[in-house]
């Protein structure tokens, strides 16, 4: 039901949430003809790239702070001095012309460049082209470095594939991994798409904290191999788990999991070396969900996977601790039923000592237990609670050599950093104020400080914000007034560097590297010219933020969308571009890319576009605001968009009230079939994509987090389900979806379809085949989604 969920970090990447383009004045500022500026096309926008934002390199701080390292294309030249010398003269003809990437490194100031990995150092024995980078990871004595490769999509993320190891002195390459998956690896065909039954099986490989090992998943069993010396990874490889198969999962997770807890990596490393704390799934019971494929074979392919929908049996989860001397395990053992909980999160505090967070099924209580592994012994320290649900999960970071560690929560109704000792008798808020703290970035213990994200005046914006580990100091900001907007960072471990971006909804993403101290410029990198000229010459709408009021008086942050020229006593059609639910927030002063030039699009064809974030949107607007939606999904906050159509039309006179559109996509999908039906009189044509119409089809933590249980709470999950509201629905409709869609399922529109026949309610129908919840594979798919859309409200609103 989200569109949201962290590998390298992406210089340009920021949400496709929302925006706003530059004003006329500004054009005019800028020395621009209004006269000649050209128009929004929808080939522009979704199949030439034309307003395409530039991105940086892949980009990575060292844990220092004294540089980065990036990611840089290049192409092999086989005469330059660099080329490994090759026996036969048709292999080195087949690597004329490969394009790869070097792994470089750059001073804080850019200076410094050195090429640390040069892309031809990636060739396999064997093998005629190096080997793709998707990530890379450096040991913890700069000895070696871990590449990523071949990756495979399991479900949201690329999170299987291949490994090698690099010895950064020699530049030998070893492949990690069973000989199996060796054998599988030297077998597959250059240029190949397909997978062999072993390649590209291996999950989350890493160091362990002394590089003298790694450890990765293989088949839902945990593995390690040692690594010696300079020889490099040692053949022999030890099994830590041995009960691994389709039903038991170690060190990795099924599916709910990943989505709904944000989690995909299963095992942790103890800090001395010797231990591996990891999740086993048992996903018997566990009914399975079925996705069929008509169309990339003869006869239909099956995707058969675990799912628990909401009321249903969930896997059953635990924790244990396997030593890497004796190859066995300790449980965790806690009480009740392991399928009636969650353990969303697992930190070590030392070698011996393991926090476990242990949540209820309704997600209202958070027990943190500490395990002791040397005396096989737990004690409850801290439990977080709060009568609706808690709706995040994060680490627990572990400071003063593990004597305290940092924890958010909303105990207070506002979400804050503590410091809690590890016997949780001590617990002190080092961010007090009446504001959120969106999330840690890093801390740094010899100065006594703590970064974060947090925006107390305008939910819209973000800023950096810095405290005390300690609480003895006030809450300070640290990004400049100049930089008003939305700002995201990217620091150093050690707190003294950053990369900062930087946009707002008139300014495209810009970047540069930053001293934290003083928030100093230290080198610009990215600043989208090319891109602000050419939205310079278009022409694009205007912009207002603004705020109105719901029952009971709650302030509402919304924003306007009008032409640049609009006609005297002219009544514009409107259109509400949703989200509404729990994941997410629309109105952000963000350059929005496609989805704001979409919206503008709109704008240009005579259309105003409204957005509002109703109560319960993800925005640091206090608890309350929060939880205010629980139980109420579909009702309290659908009628906030009523009652801000309501506001807004009464405040601006060209409205039409007679010609109100609105689209969503995923929680903005569902949003938009209960406004359409249950408030038939306000709004009359509508697109919902990838909709869950029946909240009884979703998974259980997700949807029992927010509803509550289909048993206990039957109104609930009857009320928000916009399935049970057809008979209302008078206007327009335009349903899309793709039926690949793992996440909110084909089957709860296929639901909705036999329920509009029934009460003979005509509406337009677009199934995309095989394509996943954001319907957007395949060629001009995005294109093909957002004519439909287009299209759809011309015939009906204009």
């Amino acid at each position: 039901m989200k569109q949201l969920k962290q590998g390298l970090f992406v210089l340009g990447l920021f949400a496709l949430l929302q925006g706003c383009s530059a004003t006329s004045e500004q054009a005019k500022n800028k020395g621009v003809d209004n006269t000649k500026q050209t128009k929004l096309s929808l080939d522009k926008i979704y199949k030439d790239a034309f307003y395409r934002s530039e991105r940086g390199e892949y980009f990575r701080w060292l844990d220092d702070g004294s540089g980065y390292t990036v990611l840089e294309t290049r192409k092999l030249d086989v005469s330059s001095d660099d080329t490994p010398t090759e026996t036969e003269d048709e292999v080195a003809i087949e690597r004329q012309g490969i394009t790869g990437n070097d792994i470089v490194f750059y001073n804080v100031d850019g200076s410094g460049r050195k090429v640390l990995v040069p892309f031809e150092a990636l060739t396999p024995v064997g093998q005629a082209a190096p080997i793709a980078i998707d990530d890379y990871i450096w040991s913890e004595d700069g000895k070696w470095v871990l590449i990523y490769t071949n990756s495979k999509k399991v479900w949201r993320s690329r999170s299987r594939g291949d490994y090698f190891l690099l010895n950064l002195a020699n530049q030998s390459l070893q492949q990690v991994g069973p000989q199996i998956v060796l054998d599988a690896f030297k077998e597959k065909k250059q240029g190949s798409t397909e997978a062999l039954p072993n390649e590209a099986r291996l999950m989350f490989a890493k160091f362990s904290p002394d590089s003298s090992k790694i450890a990765y998943v293989y088949l839902n069993n945990i593995y390690y191999q040692d690594i010696r010396g300079d020889e490099g990874l040692a053949p022999e490889v030890h099994m830590l788990t041995t009960d691994g198969d389709d039903i038991i999962i170690n060190g990795n997770f099924d599916w709910v999991y990943e989505e709904e807890l944000a989690i995909r990596d299963g095992f942790r490393w103890s800090p001395d070396s010797q231990k591996i704390a990891y999740w086993q799934l048992d996903t018997s019971g566990v009914k399975e969900f079925i996705m069929i494929n008509n169309t990339d074979s003869l006869y239909p392919e099956l995707t058969t996977f675990p799912y628990p929908k909401a009321g249903e049996t969930n896997s059953a989860v635990k924790v244990g601790v396997v030593s890497l001397q004796n190859k066995t395990t300790q449980w965790l053992a806690l009480e009740g039923d392991n399928r009636e909980r969650y353990i969303p999160r697992v930190s070590w505090a030392n070698g011996n000592e393991l926090l476990v967070q242990d949540v209820d099924r309704p997600q209202q209580n958070n027990r943190l237990w500490l395990y002791n592994v040397a005396s096989d012994s737990k004690e409850l320290v801290f439990t977080d609670s709060d009568s609706a649900f808690i709706g995040w999960y994060y680490d627990a970071e572990f400071i003063q050599e593990g004597e305290r560690f940092l924890f958010h929560s909303e105990r207070s109704g506002w979400r804050h950093l503590y410091s809690i000792s590890k016997d949780g008798n001590s617990v002190i808020d080092i961010t007090p104020g009446e504001f959120d703290v969106i999330n840690m970035l890093a801390f740094n213990e010899n100065d006594n400080v703590v970064y974060f994200m947090a925006s107390p005046e305008n939910q819209g914006h973000r800023y950096l914000y810095k405290s005390s580990l300690d609480g003895t100091l006030p809450v300070e900001r640290v990004t400049p007034k100049e930089f008003a907007g939305n700002n995201r960072y990217l620091l150093s471990k050690d707190a003294s560097n950053a990369l900062h971006q930087y946009s707002n909804f008139i300014t495209p993403t810009s970047s540069q590297t930053i001293k934290v101290e003083g928030h100093k410029v230290i080198k610009p990198l990215v600043q989208n010219a090319e891109l602000k000229a050419k939205l310079a010459n278009t022409t694009l709408p205007k912009h207002e933020f603004i705020q109105v009021n719901a029952q009971g008086g709650t302030v509402l942050d919304a924003y306007i969308m009008t032409p640049r020229s609009m006609t005297a006593l002219k009544k514009y059609p409107v259109i509400f571009y949703v989200y509404g639910e729990p994941a997410g927030s629309t109105v952000q002063d963000a350059w929005g890319g496609s989805g704001y030039l979409m919206r503008s699009l709109l704008v240009q064809e005579g259309f105003i576009v409204v957005s509002v974030d109703n109560r319960g949107t993800r925005s640091p607007k206090g608890r309350d605001w929060r939880k205010s939606i629980y139980k109420k999904i579909g009702g309290i906050t659908v009628q906030d968009q009523a009652d801000a159509l309501d506001q807004i039309a009464a405040k601006y006179d060209f409205i039409d009230t007679n010609r109100v559109g609105v689209f969503g996509h995923s929680g903005g999908g569902s949003s938009t079939l209960n406004m359409l039906f249950k408030h038939a009189d306000k709004f009359h044509a509508g697109v919902a994509i990838a909709p869950v119409p029946d909240i009884r089809l979703y998974d259980t933590i997700y949807q029992e987090r927010y509803s509550g249980h289909p048993e206990t709470d039957p109104d609930s999950y009857f009320n928000t389900s916009s399935i049970n509201f057809v008979e209302g629905f008078k206007g327009k409709l335009l349903l899309i979806h793709g039926t690949g869609d793992d996440n909110v399922h084909y089957q709860g529109t296929e639901k909705l379809v036999n329920e509009l026949v029934k009460h003979n309610k005509t509406f337009e129908f677009m199934a995309y085949p095989n394509r996943s919840h954001g319907v957007s594979e395949g060629k001009n798919t995005t294109l093909h989604r957002q004519t439909l859309l287009l299209e759809f409200f011309k015939r009906h609103l204009l």
